[in-house]
């Protein structure tokens, strides 16, 4: 059975990129999966702590498949992501296993050169990534005031790369 955890790739507090990542688990339940969500808000990544071990032990070791929202930082995904990968045991976390890609900005690219980036340090670490990686542009403008995807068309195409990934 496929075991799938959702990371929020920023420390940003009160993000975008948590938000469409509780979207993501929402659109999931609904599809009859569950998925536990990892927020990097206030997590210290610097050196591998006992929080690092924890989270391995309850949420990555044993996931199979990650999906994976990353904002764009000054044209790549952010710096926090990528020292989590690198305080995590890569052959336990990473190696054998599946990830969706979601890119997030409030310009007009949706981070598609992050999630180039990201997908290149993940096929390094053997992670699988499915090609149907998501860029959502214009996120403060998919989001209504409620910080809820409301926009028909970024829905739809959510839960097309969901369907998809579920089957990958």
């Amino acid at each position: 059975m496929n075991q799938y955890v959702i990371i929020s790739g920023t420390n940003r507090s009160d993000s975008n990129t948590l938000n469409i990542a509780r979207y993501y688990q929402q659109v999931l339940e609904e599809k009859g999966v569950t998925a536990k969500l990892i927020s990097l808000e206030g997590m210290d990544v610097s050196k591998r702590t006992e929080v690092i071990v924890e989270l391995e032990a309850s949420f990555l070791i044993p996931a199979n498949r990650f999906i994976i929202v990353a904002p764009e930082y000054n044209g790549s995904f952010p710096g926090v992501l990528k020292a989590m990968i690198d305080q995590t045991d890569i052959k336990k976390v990473w190696w054998g296993k599946r990830a969706l890609l979601t890119g997030v900005s409030t310009g007009r690219a949706g981070n598609l050169r992050g999630m180039e980036h990201l997908t290149g340090v993940l096929n390094y670490l053997k992670v699988v990534v499915h090609p149907n990686k998501l860029p959502i542009s214009v996120v403060d403008q998919v989001l209504d005031a409620q910080k809820w995807v409301a926009d028909p068309a970024t829905q739809k195409a959510i839960a097309l790369q969901l369907d998809e990934f579920i089957t990958f």
